[in-house]
């Protein structure tokens, strides 16, 4: 069964996956840097700045589809470090060793990198899709 009456809504979708990630990967960013939507449960260090600092432009850039496909190809790269620096340490399974987020974040943009930001985005306003 092929689901083609979605095909025409495809680069909407794409969008709305694009968006909705890139904000809740901001929330990431927020709460190391201001304690915001709740604390960050770790101590700080010079790495978790500079990941945060990401987290924010980059998420921000992404929600306005802004540079899409480098700012996400940039971000799949810091969770693929995330991944082997933080979580696969702690064993083969993403679900044993809670580094789910990052898989799922590290793809997600490797996605919109590939494919671009979707219909709705600055970039699509500004023809560099």
């Amino acid at each position: 069964m092929q689901l083609t009456f979605l095909r025409p809504w495809a680069p909407q979708i794409l969008s709305l996956i694009r968006i909705l990630t890139a904000a809740s990967f901001m929330s990431h960013g927020l709460m190391k840097l201001f304690g915001w939507p709740a604390p960050f449960p770790y101590p700080l260090n010079g790495l978790l700045y500079v990941a945060a600092i990401l987290e924010i432009v980059g998420g921000a850039l992404l929600v306005l589809g802004l540079f899409s496909r480098p700012v996400a190809f940039l971000l799949a790269g810091e969770m693929a470090i995330a991944y082997f620096m933080a979580h696969a340490s702690h064993g083969f399974f993403p679900v044993l060793n809670m580094g789910e987020p990052a898989m799922f974040y590290c793809f997600i943009f490797l996605i919109i990198a590939a494919v671009g930001p979707g219909a709705w985005s600055l970039d699509a306003l500004q023809k560099r899709d």
